[in-house]
């Protein structure tokens, strides 16, 4: 059976979860992965009721609920906090802005996050972690790796007891693998579950647009955490092959504009190889939810859902269950 394909909803939630619903399944959709921002999950009014309302909701329009994702509030546990994290935060987790207190007000929000992830019937939260030494990732002034692994210490010190609950409850954190988090690459992966003590309840989050135009063998992640790849975004991304005036970091452009080494793309117009993700997902048996986060800021976005929808669902084959050459022996 085919991998159910679901939007990710966290590029709609200026639009309501009823007008995102009635979308999603004109679109071909199969399911949701819900932000918990906008009205689509708030983690301060759910309830079981409300949890049940919105499984309700759903059926209405024939979704399955896959996941939650809290990318906003987990990126501001372990972050450098200022004015940027005001933006993104409700206010009740704001506050005054005196930055430990967000981190603790942060933490507590993913806790509770995990416990509506168990209301509502998934065992899987997406989101971020953030990074307090994200800042010193180009070495200079020099950077050593005591410095570097004071940063891995603080994420240990942060997410283990939000992990340890998550365990009690039944749900895996996915943290997606992307620039500004505790994890951001391969090598980076790996050093963040030795730092958590390999905990069961974390993993990640696999989306390739994010690990390509950094040079990294996305295919190779898969395989080397195979055992920890919870949930699967479906996003592409472009990367140019000749050099240009915009470099791998962005010269402080916006996304979008054609003058950058990369920009995320609708599915199918990038540079990302899916074919070889989908055969590398089937080697390691997974199952589960194929969601796209559409993101092109050079395409109107209900084209690009509808060309995303369908284009995951044609390039996830099932796998063969006979070796192909069977026929031919007696």
């Amino acid at each position: 059976m085919s991998k159910p394909v679901t939007l990710y909803t966290g590029q709609w939630a200026d639009l309501s979860i009823e007008e995102i619903c009635e979308k999603a399944q004109r679109f071909g959709y199969d399911g949701l992965e819900l932000c918990c921002w906008g009205n689509h999950m708030e983690i301060d009014k759910a309830d079981q009721d409300y949890c049940n309302g919105r499984k309700a909701l759903l059926a209405k329009y024939n979704l399955k609920l896959v996941a939650i994702s809290t990318h906003l509030v987990g990126q501001c546990v372990c972050d450098l906090i200022d004015e940027r994290h005001k933006g993104i935060l409700p206010d009740y987790i704001w506050g005054d802005g005196e930055p430990e207190g967000v981190r603790q007000r942060a933490a507590a929000e993913v806790i509770k996050t995990g416990k509506v992830a168990k209301m509502l019937g998934l065992d899987t939260v997406i989101g971020f972690t953030g990074s307090s030494i994200w800042h010193m990732l180009y070495a200079f002034p020099p950077v050593n790796q005591e410095m570097l692994n004071k940063g891995y210490d603080d994420f240990a010190k942060r997410w283990i007891p939000i992990l340890d609950e998550y365990q009690k409850l039944g749900v895996k954190f996915a943290l997606e693998v992307h620039p500004s988090e505790i994890a951001f690459d391969i090598a980076t992966a790996r050093r963040a579950l030795k730092a958590v003590n390999n905990h069961p309840a974390f993993g990640f989050n696999f989306d390739p647009s994010h690990l390509g135009y950094q040079g990294v063998d996305y295919v190779k992640f898969i395989y080397e955490f195979s055992d920890r790849i919870f949930h699967v975004h479906m996003k592409d991304a472009y990367w140019s092959a000749q050099p240009g005036e915009v470099g791998v970091f962005g010269g402080h452009t916006d996304f979008g504009d054609n003058r950058r080494f990369w920009n995320f793309r609708s599915m199918g117009r990038g540079s990302v190889n899916f074919e070889n993700i989908i055969r590398a997902l089937n080697d390691i048996k997974y199952s589960g939810p194929l969601s796209v986060e559409w993101e092109d800021r050079g395409m109107n976005r209900e084209v690009g859902a509808v060309e995303s929808c369908r284009f995951v669902k044609e390039i996830d084959f099932q796998p063969s269950d006979v070796a192909f050459d069977d026929a031919m022996q007696k």
